[in-house]
């Protein structure tokens, strides 16, 4: 098997893989020498966590059973189940996995790269710049702090305002809130995308003043003027653009498919790897499936979905290769611990259609609300069910459902021409 990625999907796979088969074959093809603990960036922008904490050598969390090759992916052929690299080397399989992550668009916005980490303009969703969200919101006195959302998909749909609330949190601690004019730019029409939890997150826009603006997508940024403008969305379905003056900006910036990924044979008409959204086999290719951010499946694009999906992936992958039907399923689960402030988050927990999937019973954590259990249990507690469980084979409350075995005449069928049809239900 032929990995791409080594992300948390990409390492999740493999470790799913290997638990269930250990001598099994596997190349993960991946370029950088280092794996981010990326949801641990809104606690360093928060000044929970340092930056140390969220960063460790990719060869310390990759198991010493796969083979690394460090280079990048330049195409796809899958039609001979070869993956092209940058050099021209050529790497074969007989299949595929998929975890190329997502690429975040920082020219999307006209020049936001310019002026990113000086002028007040910060992001959580890079690891140099989380310490520096955390100094502009300590040394903020007074003025207006703009915190922005751009259309979706996003990878963590609730990081742009978890940003928000813990800057909000410090201010009001410190008596400066009153001063400061707090305002959420946001490119959709809703605070957050399944409604059970938005109450709870109102009562904090509420409560710290923020002034919640819908159907704002920020276009362009003037960083030494301290001045951003804005795409807003008329009644009539025409936009007007609106100009702002800022003393700090926290943005998250447009994102897609990463361009090897876009311009494939993988892709969809989104640009996504166009998968199954239950089995996340691919739509064409039978021997091929993805997980993560890069996928089609219309999940939330978080790393507790793949703690999900890992074990679909390995379960359905390894059937592929005995020549049968993936029987797994996914039913598209996602979480996202919102730090509504310090000591207190509202955990949501969610799969396809907005169906809510807490992990545990209401007594012990009501996800619709905020709790200090759920607080410890993002601070404590997942950073070590990421590295020593998610990476390491451990599949903790993660079993898929498994359909019964149904032969169906596509069993007979090459796994490289045919996906699995007889499980494909509308979500």
């Amino acid at each position: 098997m032929v990995i791409v990625g080594a992300g948390a999907g990409g390492i999740a796979a493999a470790a799913g893989l290997l638990r269930r088969r250990p001598g099994l074959d596997i190349a993960i093809i991946e370029p950088r020498e280092y794996h981010y603990y990326q949801p641990g960036w809104t606690l360093v922008g928060g000044g929970v966590f340092e930056r140390a904490q969220t960063e460790r050598r990719m060869a310390d969390v990759m198991s010493k059973r796969v083979h690394w090759i460090r280079s990048a992916v330049a195409k796809f052929e899958p039609d001979r189940n070869d993956v092209v690299l940058e050099d021209g080397e050529r790497i074969g399989y007989r299949v595929l996995i998929a975890a190329p992550g997502i690429k975040l668009d920082w020219n999307g916005v006209e020049g936001l790269k310019a002026t990113l980490g000086k002028n007040g303009v910060t992001s959580n969703y890079l690891f140099d710049m989380a310490p520096y969200t955390w100094e502009l919101i300590q040394g903020l006195k007074a003025g207006t702090a703009l915190f922005t959302q751009p259309p979706m998909p996003i990878k963590c749909a609730g990081a742009p305002q978890k940003a928000m609330y813990l800057a909000c949190d410090c201010w009001r601690r410190t008596g400066r809130l009153k001063d400061i004019d707090v305002t959420f730019k946001n490119a959709g029409g809703v605070l957050f995308g399944v409604q059970d939890y938005v109450p709870a997150l109102m009562s904090y826009i509420e409560r710290y003043g923020v002034d919640l603006d819908l159907n704002q997508n920020l276009v362009a940024v003037d960083g030494p003027a301290k001045t951003a403008w804005f795409d807003v969305k008329q009644e009539d379905g025409s936009t007007a653009r609106q100009e702002r003056r800022f003393d700090m900006m926290h943005v998250c910036p447009p994102q897609k498919a990463p361009d090897f990924i876009r311009v494939s044979p993988l892709a969809a008409e989104t640009g996504w790897i166009e998968v199954n959204d239950e089995t996340l086999q691919h739509a064409r290719f039978g021997n091929i499936f993805a997980l993560g951010d890069a996928c089609s499946a219309p999940n939330a694009k978080t790393a507790a979905a793949i703690r999900k999906q890992a074990p679909v992936v390995a379960e359905n992958a390894l059937a592929v290769l005995d020549d049968k039907a993936p029987r797994a399923i996914y039913d598209g689960y996602g979480s996202c611990p919102l730090t509504v402030e310090r000591g207190k988050i509202v955990m949501a927990e969610f799969g396809y259609g907005g169906k809510l999937l807490p992990t545990f019973p209401t007594w012990l954590v009501d996800g619709t609300k905020p709790s200090s259990r759920a607080w410890f249990l993002k601070e404590k507690m997942l950073p070590p069910i990421y590295w020593n469980m998610l990476l390491k084979r451990r599949e903790w409350l993660a079993a898929p459902e498994i359909l019964p075995h149904n032969p169906t005449p596509f069993e007979a069928q090459p796994a490289c021409e045919t996906g699995d049809e007889t499980v494909v239900r509308q979500t």
